[in-house]
């Protein structure tokens, strides 16, 4: 069977997710759903009830990080897998600290009794040691570790762009910028219908 994929286009975790999928060019029907409007087929699908969630043979992956690895393990035309093991490292510190602090600052409303401008804080520390490790990658090419994350720094970015684009970030501003404008970003966010039962399959890439 063709594995199927449920997204959500604007999600960061599904957009690496998609990224990996593409650059690795192993096919699968994607299903773009809401999050307001569950499908029952993803329902019974996920159990997390998040995207990305993907439906292999084998059995179902719900986790962002470990689809980019699936597709990768089967077709890693650019090597992204070949990269130190601190990218390991700064990909765990995207994921744990520093989403926990976007998320208190995106959606302050949601934690009232959180401190808003800690949780700035933190993720303005957490960018300024990422200006400080970037070349124009994170090591000397792309690699897993640039697109695991940048989909999350770019979600970060678009809280305040006017404000993001003034930090002492040189870096970090170009290396989202290059990938903002660049043909494998805009590929994999294009967009498409959202799917309902009895859909023709949608293949992607």
């Amino acid at each position: 069977m063709t594995p199927i994929f449920y997204s959500f286009r604007r999600c960061p975790y599904a957009i690496r997710a998609r990224l990996a999928l593409a650059v690795s060019g192993v096919p699968v029907e994607l299903r773009e759903i809401l999050l307001r409007d569950k499908p029952a087929a993803f329902l019974t699908a996920s159990p997390s009830g998040t995207v990305p969630c993907l439906v292999t043979e084998a059995g179902v992956i719900d986790e962002s990080l470990d689809i980019m690895l699936w597709a990768l393990r089967q077709s890693d035309p650019e090597g992204w897998l070949d990269m130190p093991s601190a990218g390991h490292d700064w990909i765990a510190r995207n994921d744990g600290p520093f989403k926990h602090a976007l998320d208190r600052v995106k959606y302050a409303s949601r934690y009232p009794d959180e401190d808003a401008q800690a949780h700035l804080s933190t993720a303005c520390t957490h960018l300024t040691a990422l200006d400080a490790a970037l070349g124009d990658w994170l090591f000397d090419r792309p690699t897993l570790a640039d697109y695991a994350i940048l989909p999350f720094v770019r979600q970060f970015a678009l809280i305040d762009k006017t404000w993001f684009d003034a930090q002492p970030w040189p870096r970090v501003q170009a290396w989202l910028e290059r990938f903002l404008v660049s043909d494998r970003f805009n590929a994999v966010m294009a967009k498409h219908p959202v799917w309902a039962e009895g859909d023709a399959p949608r293949l992607f890439p």
